[in-house]
């Protein structure tokens, strides 16, 4: 069966929201959590990006049973992959176990502000692999020097580390990514239903091993002021990934989505009170073979209206796929 989470958008919310938001997440029932690790939202009108490690923490001592996962940290520009396993070591403690590190090659979005270029894609991977070997190798306790091409670790040891080494998942949007966590990850990340994507990944190493995906609603009682707020904060999701990889702005994604209209966003995203609506748009990632969807409320200030009727009618319904 299908497990639902709850995503902590730290692109739309303030840092104290979003905690009080997973509280309420988890006592609605939902089954995990992720959070967003970004440093500038997609456009202007979602108007946040809070430090995603220490809302962590929070979240940590603030909920008893909820998993947590980064929907994605990535290891290559803003953080270096020592650090990120430092970070993935203490939250793992902080929560009794329950965290899952969610790795990805990044966005330049989120990379550029460090003042280094945003390298193509081909060199990103190269780099993610890098670093997947030095954060596994640290959170399995190992004394670390490393010499590579991208990174160098200098006699790295982690001291404090949880009984149960946090699982590592890796973002996937095609053959290359597919078979690096086919290979080295214990969780497959991905937004797109594409049962290809499974195929490629349980062929690389992956069968048996968990599959997370994510897609964003709009629950409103009105569809039509759902649609417009998908529409204002989420018409970027559109572009695709090869697109949203490389902008480096708000700005230009604003310039980017400019000719989106409304009704292409409803179209694609579940908005509104219809729960067969919500489930229908839901059920590919389910018959793509994915173990567990992560869903997005869309819009800050929308929330408790969205967890009363996700606990009553969404998740049930869901559950029945």
């Amino acid at each position: 069966m299908t497990d639902f989470g709850y995503t902590m958008l730290c692109e739309q919310s303030p840092p104290d929201q979003l905690v009080r938001d997973l509280q309420q997440a988890e006592a609605a029932g939902f089954d995990f959590s992720v959070i967003s690790d970004h440093y500038m939202p997609w456009l202007e009108s979602q108007g946040h990006a809070g430090y995603a490690w220490a809302i962590l923490g929070a979240a940590a001592q603030a909920t008893e049973r909820i998993p947590l996962m980064t929907y994605v940290t990535s290891p290559i520009l803003r953080y270096h992959p020592a650090v990120v396993a430092q970070k993935a070591a203490t939250v793992q403690i902080l929560s009794g176990g329950r965290f899952r590190l969610g790795l990805g090659a990044g966005e330049n979005l989120n990379e550029h502000v460090v003042g280094q270029r945003w390298p193509a894609v081909g060199e990103r991977h190269e780099m993610l692999v890098e670093a997947v070997e030095i954060i596994t190798q640290l959170l399995d306790g190992e004394h670390v020097n490393f010499r590579g091409k991208h990174f160098d670790v200098e006699s790295a040891r982690l001291y404090d580390r949880h009984a149960v080494r946090p699982p590592v998942g890796i973002a996937v949007s095609g053959k290359r990514s597919c078979t690096l966590a086919g290979e080295h990850a214990d969780v497959m990340i991905a937004t797109e239903p594409k049962p290809e994507l499974v195929e490629m990944f349980e062929s690389a190493g992956g069968a048996g091993k968990p599959r997370v995906g994510q897609i964003a609603v709009a629950y409103d009682p009105d569809r039509e002021t759902a649609v417009e707020r998908a529409h204002d904060q989420f018409r970027w999701f559109g572009l695709g990934w090869k697109v949203n990889t490389d902008l480096p702005a708000p700005s230009s994604f604003e310039a980017a989505t400019a000719l989106i209209a409304p009704e292409q966003v409803g179209e694609q995203l579940p908005c509104g009170p219809d729960v067969e609506e919500h489930v229908e748009k839901i059920r590919p990632f389910v018959e793509a073979g994915f173990t567990e969807v992560a869903l997005v409320q869309i819009g800050a200030g929308h929330q408790d209206a969205f967890m009363t009727w996700a606990e009553s009618e969404l998740l049930p319904a869901l559950r029945g796929l």
